[in-house]
């Protein structure tokens, strides 16, 4: 069961259960009970608007991009309000990540030992062919 699901399940006028109980039960933290969610600020909510509207233009904008956009418009932000606001609302760039370059599991990375070992093996082979071919030195 989610946090937010837990927490709707709390009764704050309940009698019969203290909020200390109710916490111990629903496994929830009382220090995040008691204090109510703080109302959005009305700017915040305003610089998200305005952030949405360029994310949904420029996709590929992440924060340092949209922190300079919304200069550009006049607005007073700085980057980590524009990321924090960004994470809030589950935005990302959408460019590629760190790690595509990564090697495919297919390809099996090899040890210098094992390699070694093919290349004896591939020059004994190779040695055999070759004196199975000329006349035997040894007989």
């Amino acid at each position: 069961m989610s946090k937010p699901d837990r927490e709707a399940m709390l009764d704050r006028d309940c009698v019969d259960l203290s909020m200390r109980r109710q916490c111990a039960l629903l496994r929830l933290a009382r220090s995040g009970v008691y204090r109510r969610k703080a109302a959005p600020d009305p700017d915040d909510l305003a610089v998200m608007r305005r952030i949405d509207e360029l994310y949904l233009a420029m996709p590929f904008y992440g924060s340092r991009k949209m922190v300079l956009a919304l200069r550009a418009e006049g607005l007073q932000v700085n980057r980590k309000r524009v990321r924090r606001l960004m994470r809030l609302m589950g935005l990302e760039a959408l460019v590629p990540k760190p790690g595509t370059s990564k090697a495919s599991p297919q390809n099996k990375i090899q040890s210098l030992a094992s390699l070694r070992q093919r290349l004896s093996h591939a020059i004994v082979r190779s040695t055999i062919q070759r004196l199975g071919r000329t006349s035997n030195p040894f007989a």
